[in-house]
């Protein structure tokens, strides 16, 4: 039996002991604002009252607890149970909303008027804007110029919302140019401002607090896979960019042996293509966002571009904790790459009557491939439980491109 409390950060905020992975890396004029946070959200989660109000905004607000749900057309394809942890139900779509309602809760707590945040695909930026707009605080979000383009319908929500969305058009336009933007901001108002960051990474206590604030996926879909079926999965499997909806799902199996956990990274037009976001398949060792963990870096040192037809994957790095369970071996992190998810993403559409966020399909696709071999081993009993991250609303001009559905429309017009 694993150990639980060795996947836990120590008081510096290193997974896996002193100088493994994670820890702060941060310039001298957010040290401070970083400790009050990290004693401000332990004094939080010891208050019984903030855990109730967090707990209540959960399931009064954001429709939580999630259903899980057997995809019975896809099970019976592929010969094992296959259950979906249903997040893209959420208000806002996405598992996103547990995390910023944690730390909106808390900006709130701390007296702070502001809250900042930084968004890939959108969601992240969708959900900060809903909960300033529930909580009663300023919100300005920062993009990447390029994912404003592709991810216009949650920039519009953004801005219904009451939020200032900045486009970043520095580096590649995308989500880490956004963290950049996001953490430059913060150092010249963290008196009034609170970082909403939007993944498990980053500097310490992010990846932890990010990590409690989403842990209740994985707690509900191990007592609700109890509940129907009398035991636990075989495997869990979720999509990694960051990582913050995987790491939510895997917390409450990292000390059930018997259960197989996978995280499915972006592999864009292949690793071997070098046009990827395959962080941990095809990274190395150093240093992103204040966190040290797989990083894409050339052979100096330096954060290289990433890719991805996902707009929320497409992160050079990933949560330090991904970094320290994919060197212990607790769990396992393969690529996937563009063309496999975009098939994964038709075939719920078509099985199943889900549309996916693309994000999601990533680690439906990765499952599918799991499951041939979970069949052979354990039969039909055998249960894959997958996260169903996001809805694919979001996606669907990417979609249109993809499967050439506009133009298809138009040559019938004719």
């Amino acid at each position: 039996m694993t150990d639980k409390l060795q996947w836990d950060a120590d008081e510096f905020g290193w997974f896996g002991g002193a100088g493994a992975w994670g820890g702060r890396f941060m310039p001298e004029a957010l040290v401070s604002a970083l400790d009050e946070l990290t004693v401000a959200y332990a004094d939080a989660m010891a208050d019984p009252e903030f855990v109730a109000a967090f707990e209540g905004a959960l399931v009064d607000y954001a429709n939580v607890p999630s259903p899980l749900y057997e995809a019975k057309h896809l099970s019976a394809e592929y010969g094992v149970k296959i259950l979906l942890k249903r997040e893209d139900l959420n208000h806002t779509g996405a598992h996103k909303i547990r995390n910023v309602l944690g730390q909106a809760l808390l900006t709130k707590r701390m007296g702070k008027t502001r809250v900042i945040a930084e968004t890939g695909a959108g969601q992240h930026g969708v959900a900060s804007a809903t909960a300033a707009a529930y909580f009663g605080l300023d919100c300005t979000v920062y993009m990447g110029r390029v994912d404003t383009e592709r991810q216009a319908l949650n920039v519009a929500r953004m801005e219904l919302l009451g939020a200032k969305v900045v486009p970043v058009e520095s580096g590649s336009a995308t989500l880490k140019d956004a963290i950049n933007e996001a953490l430059r901001d913060w150092v010249a108002s963290v008196d009034h401002t609170a970082y909403l960051f939007g993944t498990a990474a980053g500097p310490h206590p992010f990846p932890s607090m990010v990590r409690d604030f989403t842990r209740g996926i994985g707690d509900e879909a191990r007592a609700q896979c109890l509940a129907k079926y009398g035991r636990l999965p075989d495997a869990v499997a979720a999509c990694v960019g960051g990582g913050s909806n995987a790491i939510g799902l895997f917390t409450a199996f990292l000390d059930d042996a018997d259960t197989a956990i996978y995280g499915y990274e972006a592999g864009g037009d292949g690793v071997e293509t070098g046009k990827h976001a395959a962080t941990i398949a095809a990274g190395g060792a150093g240093v992103l966002h204040g966190a040290r963990t797989y990083v894409l870096q050339d052979e100096d040192g330096q954060t290289i571009e990433s890719h991805s037809i996902s707009a929320g994957l497409d992160y050079p790095g990933v949560g330090p904790q991904h970094a320290w369970l994919a060197a212990s071996g607790r769990a396992t992190y393969e690529p996937v790459t563009d063309t496999e998810a975009m098939a994964a993403f038709q075939l719920l559409a078509r099985t199943e009557g889900i549309i996916p966020a693309i994000e999601s399909s990533h680690a439906l696709a990765g499952a599918l491939r799991l499951a041939p071999k979970l069949a052979a081993e354990k039969g039909e009993d055998a249960i894959l439980l997958v996260n169903l991250s996001g809805r694919g609303d979001k996606d669907m001009g990417t979609a249109l491109d993809y499967f050439e559905l506009a133009s298809s429309r138009k040559g019938e017009a004719k």
